[in-house]
């Protein structure tokens, strides 16, 4: 696959366009937990939003479970207009946004971060603080993307072909506001987690040979594998934890999760449809299921024509996600006591 055909793809995944399908695997009633305890507590609720939407999703929620944020979009007779969602508690406001724009992470601080377009259709990566929306700076090149947030405010991300027909890794620091800079990183290094302490997870290496990779506080760089293992993917990081994907040989894959500490890894339950966040007690969400240690359990939700996804979870167990009704709109929701 040709640098151009995989920067489209690495944009169209960063985007999250919501134009494009939502869908996960349909989901069933709750599974019960090990030792036979049902999860009675599990509950799911819907959040508020605009009603003249036709979709909504709640793309992220902050370690403290109070910040969520996510995504609407609103059919007119000749546009559509985009907007984001910003929720404090039941509160709900909402920004209009230029094109397609996507909430990517938050902190406790309740500071997001996102993607969208410039005119120019270049990636542009924003902050949402103090009730405003504020474009990040950037470097010269075909896309800047943002992929995680501390609680410090340190922002990291990547830019392609600010070296040409390479991805960049970038940190934008708290304590030097107003400035990116390049990340001494592996080369072609896209970061995709940052933790409290400055710590920050990636992958990198060309299309479908990617390296997982660790780089510490002290600016370290260790591999992000298991033994044997091929090709590494990273999701993400919360706490000692990071999350990912190692192909162990053709198509065949397992799901893994890392202690940062040490770089141990358990596999994690392969019912999970997928990885999309973890929680700094470890605990990770994909397609319609939560996991924990090396189990995972269904989402209550779903069902028969009803699709749910959850899109990330809280240091307290709080997921966010969609559900979507056959025949219906997409509505955002919110699972608590999982």
């Amino acid at each position: 696959m040709n640098r151009s055909t995989r920067r489209r793809m690495l944009a169209a995944t960063a985007t999250g366009l919501l134009a494009t399908s939502l869908g996960v695997a349909v989901s069933a009633t709750a599974t019960a937990a090990p030792g036979g305890t049902a999860l009675r507590t599990c509950k799911i609720s819907t959040l508020p939003y605009p009603a003249d939407t036709y979709r909504a999703d709640a793309n992220v929620v902050d370690p403290t479970g109070r910040y969520v944020a996510g995504t609407a979009l609103r059919v007119g007779e000749t546009d559509n207009q985009y907007l984001l969602l910003f929720w404090h508690g039941q509160q709900v406001t909402e920004v209009e946004a230029e094109g397609m724009s996507e909430p990517v992470d938050i902190n406790a601080d309740g500071v997001v971060i996102g993607n969208g377009w410039a005119e120019t259709g270049i990636g542009q990566p924003w902050r949402y603080r103090g009730g405003k929306v504020e474009l990040l700076p950037v470097l010269p090149s075909t896309g800047i993307f943002v992929t995680a947030i501390n609680d410090a405010g340190d922002i990291v991300g990547y830019g392609s072909d600010i070296v040409a027909g390479e991805y960049v890794g970038l940190r934008w620091p708290a304590a030097r506001p107003g400035t990116v800079e390049v990340l001494d990183a592996p080369v072609d290094a896209q970061p995709t987690g940052i933790t409290d302490n400055g710590t920050i997870v990636g992958q990198a290496g060309p299309f479908g040979d990617w390296n997982g990779w660790v780089r510490r506080p002290n600016g370290r760089v260790d591999a992000l594998t298991v033994p044997g293992g091929g090709s590494t993917t990273v999701a993400g990081a919360e706490g000692r934890w990071a999350i990912g994907r190692v192909w162990l040989g053709g198509t065949t894959s397992t799901m893994v999760r890392w202690d940062l500490r040490n770089g141990s890894y358990t596999t994690l339950d392969q019912e999970l449809p997928g990885l999309t966040d973890v929680n700094a007690k470890g605990v990770v969400v994909g397609g319609d299921r939560v996991g924990r240690g090396n189990t995972s359990r269904v989402l209550p939700g779903g069902g028969t024509g009803v699709n749910i996804g959850a899109r990330s979870i809280s240091d307290s167990g709080t997921v966010v996600g969609f559900r979507n009704v056959r025949d219906d709109r997409v509505t955002p929701v919110r699972w608590t006591g999982c």
